[in-house]
């Protein structure tokens, strides 16, 4: 959602990237799969060796996209192998975080992945210090965006499939702890707002994968939309107007509590005039962050991170500490990379100063969204009930797109539809909404009311509501799924065609489509006993779901041209260490 992500290079074998999820650097290998899996154009272990050295030290993690890899992922392996050999990098392969067709989606999918992993170690190795510090010695789990979990070793090798966990375990404490079967579930975090739809008792699933920041993926998901609002999210005024920001940035109040010096520069500004520009007022600080790699940086963009070393700042002292104009800061390079972090006013300011919300340095906040207040000509209440409804009615829009999107199964409204939307924002009513909605997440208690009586609907929140992921994490099983494929030999239409099976992994081929049906069986089912238990679960048990392709050949007659069967093994994790 915030586009954070390290450098991710892209070398793709057999078709050319459409670039629909960005790249540090692409490179481009003429070698063919077909669809049967077999090699029609062999890789060319040079042009491989030379694409692999052009990406050396401008990229941190690489991704190897093969079309048709999930035939035959030879090509991908090779290159892989190659690749950690020569850089020492972490390499992934697009036909290990799924077993779908579709070339573009299963890149995407292994591109926000690979732009993820540095972040998922960084996090996991933060958590295991901190549990070794409180004297916690058990096994760490992730959840994934279905709602189950997986161990730390699974999550850093595929930690794509985490997105939507927060949301995805809401939905389930939602389930288990209110005993709902049919509701809209908004979980309101920091960053986001994150909707979700539960139904006759189950959480409605995505069959075609998760959206992730407008791209389709190959990621197996609870059907849940993401938007950018949330208790954190940053509002300015540019150009006298009001915005909120998708951008999460830490409240004044909480940095203030901290750092004092934040409250002592605040206190200093009577407007914010003096401010190099709208989009960087100096009611704004920024503070180092976790990557501390300067080796890419210009020198001015290093002298910034250094006057950081004592403490947060505006970027108009440290432009005044240094001498640098401050448009020669790449700002925004720093903050997506994570070199730095955003302090400013958000929501939770705003709640700060209205007086309804008394943790950290409210004195911070208020002084803060006085400052903003001024610059967008309103005096302090009248710019709190602005922001207040601006952030309900952003709330309220995003509900009304994911209700129209989730009955339609389009991934973007039309226009007549956007209309829609805000005409009824005009009318003060909402549309499209018949359930009641389950607030989870910190933020609810002060959002959601209103935004209920928006759309005439009732409104609950659980008993700790506030840590309602939490409780649907501990809720949760290891589950892992797997697809088999099975396709008819083209030309044989007889009653038990011969078939070719399909794993992900290898072809194997049968003279009869029963044994080719049994074989998938037995093979999903080892496949998924396998990774379930690789990922944490102490025992399984397994389930499985066959969908056939028949087609009608005239009169009653209809011939199997293929199945996809599906095997889940799910249990419980291992709650400790074995000697």
């Amino acid at each position: 959602m915030e586009g954070k992500r390290c450098r991710v290079g892209l070398i793709s074998i057999g078709r050319k990237f459409g670039h629909t999820v960005g790249v540090e650097r692409f490179e481009y290998l003429d070698a063919e799969i077909d669809v049967k899996g077999r090699t029609v154009r062999k890789l060319d272990l040079g042009e491989a060796r030379a694409a692999i050295e052009r990406m050396r030290g401008k990229v941190d993690v690489l991704t190897v996209a093969g079309y048709m890899s999930v035939r035959n992922p030879s090509h991908e392996r090779t290159v892989r192998s190659m690749a950690e050999r020569m850089l020492g990098i972490p390499v992934v392969c697009a036909h290990e975080l799924t077993s779908k067709l579709g070339f573009e989606p299963r890149t995407n999918t292994a591109i926000i992945n690979a732009g993820l992993i540095p972040t998922i170690i960084d996090l996991m190795d933060a958590v295991d210090r901190a549990l070794k510090d409180i004297g916690i010695d058990a096994p760490l789990m992730m959840v994934k965006g279905d709602g189950s979990i997986m161990n730390v070793n699974t999550a850093k090798r595929r930690p794509i499939e985490t997105i939507m966990s927060g949301p995805a375990s809401s939905l389930t404490s939602a389930m288990v702890h209110t005993g709902i079967r049919d509701a809209l579930i908004a979980d309101i975090g920091g960053t986001t707002t994150d909707l979700g739809i539960i139904g006759g008792g189950f959480v409605r699933t995505l069959d075609s994968g998760a959206v992730v920041g407008g791209h389709r993926t190959r990621v197996r998901a609870a059907d849940i939309s993401t938007y950018g609002i949330g208790g954190d999210s940053r509002i300015s005024v540019e150009d006298g107007e009001l915005k909120l920001n998708a951008i999460r940035v830490i409240p004044v109040c909480v940095a203030s509590s901290m750092r004092p010096g934040i409250r002592g520069w605040l206190d200093s500004l009577k407007s914010l005039d003096s401010s190099p520009s709208d989009d960087v007022p100096d009611c704004e600080f920024y503070t180092l962050a976790s990557n501390d790699k300067h080796s890419y940086l210009t020198e001015d963009d290093v002298q910034f991170l250094k006057a950081l070393a004592g403490g947060p700042l505006s970027v108009r002292q440290v432009s005044e500490m240094t001498g640098v104009p401050y448009e020669r800061f790449d700002l925004t390079s720093m903050e997506t990379e994570g070199y730095v972090t955003r302090i400013g006013v958000t929501p939770t300011d705003i709640l700060a100063a209205e007086g309804t919300y008394d943790g950290y340095d409210t004195g911070a906040s208020k002084k803060a969204v006085a400052l903003l207040a001024g610059k967008a000509g309103m005096d302090i209440p009248q710019f709190i009930t602005a922001v207040k409804k601006a952030v309900t009615e952003k709330i309220a829009r995003c509900i009304m797109d994911h209700m129209i999107r989730s009955e339609t199964g389009k991934d973007s409204l039309s226009e007549a539809e956007r209309e829609r939307i805000e005409q009824s924002v005009r009318n003060g009513r909402g549309i499209g909404l018949d359930l009641p909605i389950v607030g989870i997440g910190a933020p609810v208690g002060a959002w959601l009311p209103e935004v209920a009586r928006f759309f005439g609907t009732e409104l609950i929140l659980p008993e700790n509501y506030d840590v309602g992921n939490a409780i649907g994490a501990i809720s949760s099983s290891v589950t892992e799924v797997v697809e088999i494929h099975v396709r008819a030999a083209f030309q044989d239409f007889s009653e038990k065609p011969e078939c070719t099976v399909y794993n992900g992994e290898e072809a194997f081929e049968f003279s009869d489509m029963d044994e080719a049906m049994d074989f998938a069986l037995e093979e999903g089912t080892r496949i998924a006993t396998a990774r379930a238990l690789d990922s944490g679960a102490l025992k399984v048990d397994v389930d499985h779901r066959i969908e056939e392709v028949r087609v009608d050949m005239g009169g009653r007659k209809k011939v199997f041209r293929g199945a996809t069967v599906t095997v889940r093994a799910s249990g419980k994790p291992m709650m400790h260490w074995f000697d």
